[in-house]
């Protein structure tokens, strides 16, 4: 595996926004350094990634509670879980779908995203219920919703297409795509042990699971050397003064991370495996108390 930009920093959620704005503006023509260029499209962009947030963290409580079968466990209140199920059941994205198309933002392909990511939710519930009641997991349902976690990502991109009335550039998103799905790596790298305890999807249980303790780590290096070549050659294709802009940025995203690296991008890091996930989150409880 190289070393890129993903490597190097691991945001919260809450300053995924931020990180956004920065990194995909430049797309747009639009500078980050003039505050006209940002609260112009904030309010629409802030409102749309917090209601999808929120959705966010609903499904990952039905992921630790009892629920018609297709969530696995830990013990929550019935009627919140009532809740959350009928959420999930009942077009969850509608009222952020309906708000879009009233202030004419809405497109098919906005839309399609905002489906895509209930698929997300639906494949993240079904994997993580897979893995705790030891059933099989497919590994074309784990890159699937790997590929698929990004979709607010692209669905603040699209808007801000849709907010300066351009058209799509299909060359950026596909770039930015599989800048995503690095970043989602990881992502759940840097989050593995709390998604170990909060039963949340990550890609590395699930490839524990699919290629045994000793051979998964080689197996997602491998996947990430894959998507780094795919990365570096769509890199290329870029104008030149956008690919050298993107790179400064993803420099600057590593020292605001505080990752310490020889290289400016940071380096790859796999954590230590986890054999026997109902063990470890047995062993935290009797720490805690």
């Amino acid at each position: 595996m190289k070393t890129l930009p993903w490597s190097g920093w691991i945001p919260c959620k809450w300053q995924i926004l931020h990180l956004r704005i920065l990194s995909y503006f430049m797309f747009h023509g639009l500078d980050v350094s003039k505050p006209q260029s940002i609260f112009k499209y904030l309010p629409i962009l802030s409102f749309t990634e917090s209601y999808i947030y929120q959705l966010d963290k609903m499904n990952e409580k039905l992921l630790q509670t009892p629920c018609n079968g297709n969530c696995v466990f830990g013990e929550k209140d019935e009627r919140e879980t009532k809740v959350l199920v009928s959420c999930f059941s009942n077009e969850p994205v509608r009222p952020l779908v309906s708000i879009l198309e009233h202030k004419g933002l809405l497109t098919e392909r906005i839309r399609e995203e905002l489906r895509l990511g209930e698929e997300y939710w639906a494949l993240e519930r079904k994997l993580c219920s897979a893995l705790t009641n030891k059933e099989e997991i497919l590994v074309e349902d784990v890159m699937k919703a790997i590929h698929l976690k990004s979709f607010d990502y692209r669905v603040l991109n699209l808007l801000l297409y849709q907010l300066q009335g351009t058209k799509v550039e299909e060359l950026h998103m596909e770039f930015l795509s599989i800048s995503e799905f690095l970043v989602e790596v990881s992502d759940d790298l840097y989050d593995y042990e709390d998604d170990v305890l909060e039963n949340n999807f990550n890609i590395l249980r699930m490839f524990i699971r699919i290629y045994g303790p000793s051979a998964a780590p080689a197996m997602l290096a491998k996947c990430i050397g894959e998507a780094e070549d795919k990365y570096a050659s769509l890199l290329k294709s870029l104008d030149p003064h956008l690919s050298l802009s993107y790179q400064k940025r993803c420099a600057e995203a590593t020292k605001e991370g505080g990752k310490v690296s020889e290289h400016p991008l940071g380096t790859w890091s796999i954590p230590t495996v986890i054999q026997d996930e109902e063990l470890y989150r047995l062993k935290l409880k009797s720490d805690i108390s």
